[in-house]
């Protein structure tokens, strides 16, 4: 049996061991595609008639799948049709009447899936936009002996499927997962390396997604986006700490009961003279309302310490319980300020409002990291058909930035003291 004689930088070396699954995420420049392709070609020499699959989300056409890389990969070990390779149009024949195969998971459901279960190998590309519903189809169907499913990914959200399954919490059993950055690449080329210097100079809060493997924080385009670079840069991101004197005041956003209801989120802030301080960040999706009083009183927020903000829709009936959010934090004992509806361009007023008081706030960076994230990914919808905006894209991230907008839009400054009255006695 054959096997390639290549170069492997040594991040790699643990995905070397046969595993069910192997994951390997990182920045840009890492090598982790080509790693994976000369791995395709190298199980492909080794186990004759090994059947392989490389699968993205969507897949348009092969000029968006890893094809033209496994291509050039197996012109640059020299092999060829003597030794069993052989390219063709939509497939790469392997030895052993071998072969790999190129397809969009967007295209398969439970029926046409079946069509891969004696595949061998399923690689993963560019797996950070794969949806839960094809992770699903996925996983079960590829179930081969010794058969074995890859991902390779740059990080974009914790709670994307393939970093919930393979990096938060227990990861499956037989996995193997390993970051790879630019650092970790011993060929790195120059060009890559000035690219790097120019994102790490120019485009400062990307950098740490592009370059480094981070989570995404700030979305291009998004509303928000060089407030919280410069509120960063500026160290108003960290520890915040609460006014033990003054009340705390929870700005909230509604959503409904029920799995497929809106989020309902809330952000606790103080008012601290001309200081915004934002202590904390709530959100849940299809929680009744005694969800969210069980949070305030166990955070602290009870009735003597914390005021609740709606917006206009808060004094509406919900539908399942008939009660609107107005009147039944009030019968929980909070004080209660219902916002008037801003009318037509509300989610415009509300960004302004936000962009203008965002220089005076200062946030919790652990207990509003989600909230941050919302407002990082926060952005414009686009008709890329006709280059114009849409308005606020609704789409996770809007519930968030909804209340936010609504505290930036109760936000009063201090009224000025009055200036003082010089006082003089009789006969002066």
């Amino acid at each position: 049996m054959s096997v390639l004689r290549r170069k492997i930088a040594e991040c790699f070396e643990p995905l070397l061991e046969p595993s069910r699954y192997k994951g390997a995420y990182g920045g840009r420049g890492s090598g982790k595609s080509h790693f994976f392709a000369e791995q395709l070609i190298d199980d492909s020499l080794y186990f004759r008639g090994l059947n392989s699959v490389c699968v993205r989300e969507v897949q348009k056409t092969l000029k968006h799948s890893a094809k033209k890389l496994i291509e050039d990969k197996i012109i640059e070990f020299r092999l060829g049709e003597k030794d069993g390779f052989k390219v063709f149009n939509e497939a790469i024949k392997t030895p052993g009447d071998g072969v790999i195969l190129f397809q969009g998971m967007q295209d398969h459901n439970a029926e046409s899936i079946k069509s891969l279960e004696d595949f061998n190998r399923a690689w993963i590309e560019e797996a950070q936009t794969l949806s839960a519903t094809s992770l699903r189809l996925l996983r079960p169907t590829i179930r081969a002996a010794d058969s074995e499913i890859w991902a390779s990914w740059n990080p974009r959200r914790k709670i994307d499927p393939v970093d919930l399954l393979m990096r938060q919490g227990e990861r499956p059993t037989g996995s193997i997962v390993i970051r790879a950055n630019w650092s970790d690449n011993p060929w790195f080329p120059d060009v890559l390396e000035q690219e790097r210097l120019d994102c790490l100079r120019d485009d400062p809060d990307q950098y740490e997604h592009i370059w480094e493997g981070g989570y995404v924080s700030v979305v291009d385009g998004a509303y928000y986006a060089r407030h919280l670079a410069e509120a960063r840069k500026a160290g108003r991101i960290g520890v915040v700490s609460a006014d033990p004197l003054m009340k705390h005041r929870v700005f909230c956003d509604l959503g409904g009961t029920g799995a497929r209801s809106d989020a309902f989120s809330m952000w606790v802030a103080q008012f601290v003279g001309l200081q915004v301080r934002v202590l904390d960040y709530y959100e849940v999706v299809g929680q009744p309302l005694s969800a969210h009083l069980e949070w305030l009183r166990e955070s602290g927020y009870t009735p003597n310490k914390a005021s609740i903000w709606l917006p206009h829709d808060g004094r509406t009936n919900d539908r399942i319980h008939d009660v609107s959010f107005e009147s039944a934090f009030k019968q929980a004992g909070y004080d209660v300020e219902v916002v008037p509806n801003q009318g037509k361009g509300a989610a415009k007023a509300r960004i302004e409002a936000g962009r203008r008081l965002f220089p005076s706030i200062w946030f919790d960076e652990e207990k509003c990291s989600a909230g941050l994230e919302a407002l990082g990914w926060y952005h414009e919808k686009k008709d890329d058909s006709r280059n114009i905006g849409l308005g606020p894209d609704h789409d996770w991230s809007s519930h968030g930035a909804d209340s936010f907008g609504l505290m930036c839009v109760a936000h009063e400054p201090p009224k000025s003291a009055p200036k003082r009255i010089k006082t003089v006695g009789w006969g002066q």
